[in-house]
């Protein structure tokens, strides 16, 4: 096989092993949350966000 082929072939397999695994965690995170659906943090902890610390204002 020529580089011509490999490079592209290698860059190919690697975005969809890296897709696959991250598809693979998401599910694993949604079984231990007994959730399938994406959790929403502002939902889930719907409160105001807190004031700054004094001297932390920008």
């Amino acid at each position: 096989m020529s580089n011509d082929v490999l490079i592209p072939l290698l860059a190919i397999v690697t975005i969809v092993l890296v897709a696959a695994f991250a598809i693979w965690q998401r599910a694993r995170v949604a079984q231990s949350k007994n959730d399938p659906h994406r959790s929403a943090f502002t939902q889930a902890h719907g409160e105001a966000p807190r004031p700054n610390r004094p001297g932390t204002e920008h």
